[in-house]
C-alpha cells in the first residue's frame, strides 16, 4: 500500500501505552471489530510477513503503530496530520495515494479511521503483538453467485461417509452434488472465497472447510453436515489454510496454512493446543497417522516433517525430493510415510530414519495425495488420476479423460468410485475397478459450456 521510497519511524511505545490503557472514547470505534478487519483487507497484501513495502507492516497493533522507514508512524494517537498511513489514504496525488493503484477507500472506512485516531487509538484485542487476523471476528462471507458465469479450479473435493454425495469447493460456498448423475443437490453458503481441503470428521458429524482469500486471510470451518450450520471458526490467518486433518479419534484438527504454521485444535474446548513453527515456508499438507499419534506435513520449503502429534515436537525430517513437496500420507503400517513433490515422483522413507525407500515416476507435477482404502491416489499435472498400491507402492492404473490439470481427488472404496477436479471446473467419477469414466460434469451452478 505504502510507496518504497517512503520512511517509517517508531513511535510506538507511547501508543501501546494509550492503547493499553484502557481509556477509550465511548463512540470510538472497535479495533478488533471495525479497524482490523479494515486494514487486513486493504493494506495486507502491501505491508504484511511476506512484503513489506517501505518496511512498513499492519499485521500487529504494534508494527501499525509503529515504525518503518519515514520519519512519521503509521498511525499517531490524536495526530491526524503526524498519521503518515491515513495521510496516504486521504492524499489526491494519484501517485501517493494508498492502495496505490487501487480505488481510494469508501468515505465511510476513511471517516472510520479518522474517528480512531483522533480517539487516541483504542485497542481492545488481546495482545499488541498478536496478528491481528488471530483475534478479529470471523466474518460473514458474501453470497456465491446464483449462477456462475464461469467456472473455478476445483482445488478440493471429498466423498459424503455413505458414498451418495460428492462435496465441492465453489466461490464462497460449498455445492453438493449426486455423484451417480451429477445433478446439483444442495449448495452451503457463508464459506471462504476459495477452498483447500473438505474433510468430514471420524463420526461424520462434522465437516472441517479450509481456505481463504489467498495474501490477506484463512481459516476452518466447521459446519453440520446436515444442516450446513457454522459451528465454530478455527486457525485464522492472515493467508489462506491449505489443508486440515481430523485426528483418528475427532478430538483434535491440525490446520496446515500458507503462513508456514501448523496449528492443532482441541475440538471440544476450540482451542489452540499446539502451534509448530518448524516449517520455514508454505504447508500445503497435514495428516495423522491410524493410530493419531504422529502427524506428517508437506512444505514449499522442499521438506516433508514428521511430529509427535501430542507435544508437536518433530521427530524427522525427510529432504529427499528437493523440490515443494505438496502431500503426504502414512504408510498403512505406520513406520514410513509416502510424499508428492515437484520433482514428479512419490517418495517412501522411514519415519525413524528419514531415508528413502522408493521412488516412482509420476510423468507429471503430482497436485494432491490421499488414500482410499488400500490405494493411494493421486490428482496430476497431465489431466490424470494415478492409482498405486499403499502397501508397496506398485502402480495399479491411470484414470484418463479430463481436458485439463486435475488439482484434487477422493474415493469411495465402498461404492467403488473415483472422483478427480479439475482446473477448468470439471468433475470427473471413474469406476474404480476397471478405470471407467462413468460421468463428467462442471461443478458450477447454473454454468452453460460455451457451444461449440
Amino acid at each position: 500500500m505504502f510507496r518504497p521510497k517512503m520512511q517509517w519511524t517508531i513511535g510506538g511505545l507511547v501508543l501501546l501505552a494509550l492503547a493499553q490503557s484502557g481509556s477509550m472514547a465511548e463512540d470510538a470505534p472497535s479495533f478488533r471489530k471495525e479497524i482490523a478487519p479494515l486494514l487486513l483487507q486493504n493494506c495486507l497484501a502491501c505491508h504484511g510477513p511476506k512484503k513489506a513495502e517501505a518496511g512498513y507492516r499492519i499485521d500487529t497493533f504494534e508494527r501499525l503503530t509503529a515504525a518503518g522507514d519515514s520519519t512519521q508512524p503509521g498511525f499517531a494517537a490524536k495526530d491526524l496530520d503526524g498519521s503518515e498511513a491515513f495521510r496516504r489514504i486521504t492524499s489526491t496525488d494519484p501517485h501517493e495515494r494508498m492502495p496505490l493503484e487501487g480505488d481510494p477507500l469508501p468515505a465511510e472506512q476513511v471517516a472510520l479511521l479518522k474517528r480512531w485516531i483522533e480517539a487516541g487509538l483504542p485497542f481492545d484485542g488481546p495482545d499488541p503483538k498478536a496478528s491481528l487476523a488471530s483475534y478479529i471476528p470471523p466474518p460473514t462471507h458474501p453470497p456465491a453467485p446464483e449462477t456462475y458465469r464461469s467456472t473455478l479450479p476445483i482445488t478440493a473435493l471429498t466423498f459424503s461417509p455413505d458414498g451418495n454425495q460428492l462435496w465441492v469447493g465453489g466461490y464462497h460456498e460449498l455445492t453438493v452434488w449426486d455423484p451417480a448423475t451429477g445433478h446439483l443437490v444442495r449448495r452451503i453458503a457463508n464459506m471462504p472465497q476459495r477452498t483447500f481441503a473438505i474433510r468430514f470428521g471420524p463420526d461424520g458429524q462434522s465437516v472441517a472447510v479450509a481456505g481463504g482469500s489467498p495474501g490477506k486471510y484463512g481459516e476452518v470451518r466447521l459446519i453440520r453436515p446436515e444442516s450446513g450450520e457454522v459451528t465454530a471458526v478455527l486457525g485464522t490467518t492472515s493467508d489462506v489454510v491449505y489443508d486440515c486433518a481430523f485426528s483418528p479419534q475427532g478430538d483434535r484438527l491440525a490446520t496446515a496454512a500458507a503462513d508456514g504454521l501448523v496449528r492443532v485444535f482441541g475440538l471440544s474446548e476450540g482451542k489452540e493446543l499446539l502451534t509448530i513453527a518448524s516449517h520455514s515456508d508454505w504447508v500445503f499438507a497435514a495428516t495423522y497417522d491410524g493410530e493419531g499419534k504422529r502427524l506428517a506435513t508437506a512444505s514449499r520449503d522442499k521438506t516433508a516433517k514428521v511430529f509427535d502429534a501430542a507435544s508437536g515436537e518433530l521427530l524427522v525430517t525427510y529432504s529427499g525430493h528437493n523440490q515443494t513437496v505438496r502431500g503426504v500420507q502414512f504408510h498403512p503400517e505406520g513406520k514410513e510415510v509416502y510424499s508428492i513433490g515437484s520433482d514428479n515422483r512419490l517418495h517412501r522413507w522411514s519415519v525413524a530414519e528419514g531415508k528413502k525407500a522408493q521412488d516412482t515416476g509420476l510423468g507429471s507435477e503430482p497436485q494432491r495425495l490421499t488414500r482410499v482404502g488400500d490405494l493411494l491416489v493421486i490428482a496430476t499435472a497431465d489431466n490424470k488420476v494415478r492409482l498405486f498400491t499403499a502397501a508397496d507402492q506398485k502402480p495399479v492404473r491411470e484414470l484418463a479423460g479430463a481436458k485439463d490439470w486435475l488439482l484434487s481427488a477422493d474415493g469411495h472404496a465402498a461404492g467403488g468410485v473415483v472422483a478427480g477436479g479439475t482446473f477448468d471446473g470439471q468433475v470427473l467419477v471413474w469406476n474404480l475397478a476397471d478405470g471407467k469414466l462413468l460421468r463428467a460434469f462442471f461443478a458450477a451452478p447454473g454454468y452453460q459450456p460455451p457451444t461449440r
